[in-house]
């Protein structure tokens, strides 16, 4: 995109996140993006590393994501898994033949000392994608959900294997103090021609606080005053993919854009200068303003790649010029 002025940082969680960072990756060249996907909500299954936000966001901008259910890749088959079932393994964690391969590899390259960012640089390369894509740590780091039963559940049993069924009460992120930010992530913060950083339309709870969690990322962004945007998840009362809506009404906040920019104004100390919510929330654009926050209004429902890079253009030219 001509008239960029400096390099765009995009923090990603799954689904929503990866559309708009598809977005940016087609209206800006490699050294002008970089992705930090969320690693959090990694765990092992069947001895297998998992990571999958980073596969999410690497399959999307590799053109392989399934566009039906926007996880996986396109072309899956259940060969593994089906065989997987019939001798009374676990199958709620949905594992395809051509995904596998990615955790297969991942697992054996962890095992050989490699760290998870050396893993994706290889993974995204032999994809095909240009842009980088950086987990927020190497560090392993768990999002734990907290259960109005009292039950702690790590989060892949609250979201695929229970449905999302359980009311939350909290969460809290398991190895977040001792974490470091990845190589190459404080770097892209420190960076001079660093103009924008953008926050996709991910879960704030359990995409995009952990990455901010990590320790030094905030002061980093604070320190260098860099424009920072969030675009909201929560459309209409709803959240386009995912629980984000169900998690805010648990919490006891209403499922507006009202309350996702308050919990990132409240929790991010300040960090954030920006905030985009979609034309059918126009209402409650005063509101949001009234916390003190520049926002606009626009389509951010992204059926279409170009619905991507149109609100990538728009999320740009709003951020850039705060």
């Amino acid at each position: 995109m001509t008239g960029v002025p400096g390099k765009i940082l995009a923090v990603s969680g799954g689904v929503g996140g990866a559309k708009l960072a598809l977005g940016l990756a087609h209206a800006l060249d490699p050294v002008q993006f970089t992705v930090i996907a969320n690693t959090a909500d990694d765990f092992v299954h069947h001895g297998l590393q998992i990571s999958p936000d980073l596969d999410t966001v690497m399959y999307t901008l590799a053109g392989l994501s399934n566009q039906q259910v926007g996880w996986g890749q396109e072309g899956e088959s259940w060969n593994f898994l089906d065989a997987l079932a019939r001798l009374g393994g676990q199958d709620w964690f949905r594992l395809g033949d051509r995904d596998l391969a990615t955790h297969i590899l991942r697992s054996d390259l962890l095992g050989r000392g490699a760290t998870l960012s050396e893993v994706t640089r290889k993974l995204s390369l032999a994809l095909g994608v240009s842009h980088p894509i950086l987990p927020m740590s190497d560090d392993r780091v768990s999002t734990i959900v907290h259960t109005a039963t009292g039950e702690e559940l790590a989060f892949q049993h609250y979201f695929v294997r229970d449905r999302c069924e359980p009311e939350v009460t909290g969460f809290h992120f398991d190895g977040i103090d001792t974490a470091t930010p990845a190589p190459g992530f404080l770097e892209a913060l420190a960076d001079d021609d660093l103009a924008l950083i953008v926050i996709c339309p991910s879960n704030p709870f359990v995409s995009v606080d952990p990455v901010f969690s990590l320790p030094g990322v905030l002061d980093h962004i604070i320190a260098r005053g860099v424009p920072m945007v969030a675009v909201s998840p929560i459309v209409g009362g709803l959240a386009i993919k995912g629980p984000a809506a169900k998690m805010m009404a648990e919490l006891g906040m209403p499922s507006t854009p009202v309350s996702v920019a308050r919990h990132y104004l409240d929790g991010y100390r300040g960090a954030l200068t920006g905030f985009v919510m979609d034309d059918q929330d126009r209402h409650l654009l005063n509101d949001v303003e009234a916390l003190g926050l520049p926002a606009i209004v626009t389509n951010t429902v992204m059926i279409t790649l170009q619905d991507r890079i149109t609100l990538a253009k728009a999320v740009m030219g709003f951020g850039i010029n705060l």
